[in-house]
C-alpha cells in the first residue's frame, strides 16, 4: 500500500474514532437518573449516579441565595419536591464550576418550571431558552406567589453583584 494511501486511511480512522466518541459522549450526557441525596439551595442538588454524588444546577432558573429573602423557603420548596426522590436530569452541559446543568424531572414533572411557577425562583434571563418559563414567572408575579409577595424582590444575580462603597 502506498504511503499516501496508508496516511489517508489512518486519518480516516482517527476521524471516525473521534466522531464515534462525540456521538457516545452525546448519548451518555443526554440524561442522568438517580435519587437526590442532597438539596444545597433552591437551584442546586446532588444526584447519586453510580454510587457517586453528581452536583446538578437547575438550568434556566435562579433561586434566591441562602442569605437572601426566600432563600431558605426556596431550598425547602425544592427539597419537598425532590429530596430522596428518583429524578431524571436532561443534561444541558456544564457550568463554569463543573456542575451539570439540567432540567430535573420527578415522575415526568418539570421541577425547574415548578420552582418558577411557585414563585421560588426567577427565570435566569441570561441563560433561559424556554419561553414557557417566562409565562410561569409572569403568572407567579401576577398572583404574588412565593418571593413575589415582596413589594420589591431582588433578583439573585443582582443580590450577588458586588456592592459599591461610597466614600465621602
Amino acid at each position: 500500500m502506498p504511503v499516501k494511501t496508508m496516511a489517508a486511511a489512518g486519518k480516516a480512522a482517527r476521524v471516525f474514532f473521534a466522531l464515534a466518541l462525540l456521538v457516545a459522549a452525546g448519548i451518555a450526557r443526554a440524561e442522568l437518573a438517580g435519587p437526590v441525596v442532597a438539596v444545597l439551595d433552591g437551584d442546586t442538588i446532588d444526584v447519586l449516579i453510580d454510587r457517586q454524588p453528581v452536583r446538578v444546577r437547575l438550568a434556566q432558573i435562579d433561586a434566591p441565595e441562602k442569605r437572601q429573602a426566600f432563600g431558605t423557603r426556596a431550598r425547602q420548596a425544592l427539597a419537598s419536591m425532590v429530596f430522596q426522590q428518583s429524578v431524571k436530569v436532561a443534561d444541558a452541559g456544564r457550568d463554569r464550576y463543573g456542575r451539570v446543568l439540567g432540567t430535573v424531572f420527578v415522575s415526568g414533572k418539570n421541577i425547574n418550571a415548578a420552582m418558577v411557577e411557585q414563585g421560588m425562583a426567577w427565570v435566569y434571563r441570561q441563560y433561559a431558552k424556554d419561553q414557557a418559563l417566562f409565562a410561569l414567572e409572569n403568572e407567579a408575579h401576577k398572583y404574588r406567589r412565593g418571593l413575589w409577595v415582596d413589594a420589591n424582590p431582588v433578583a439573585p444575580w443582582e443580590f450577588r453583584r458586588p456592592k459599591s462603597v461610597t466614600i465621602n
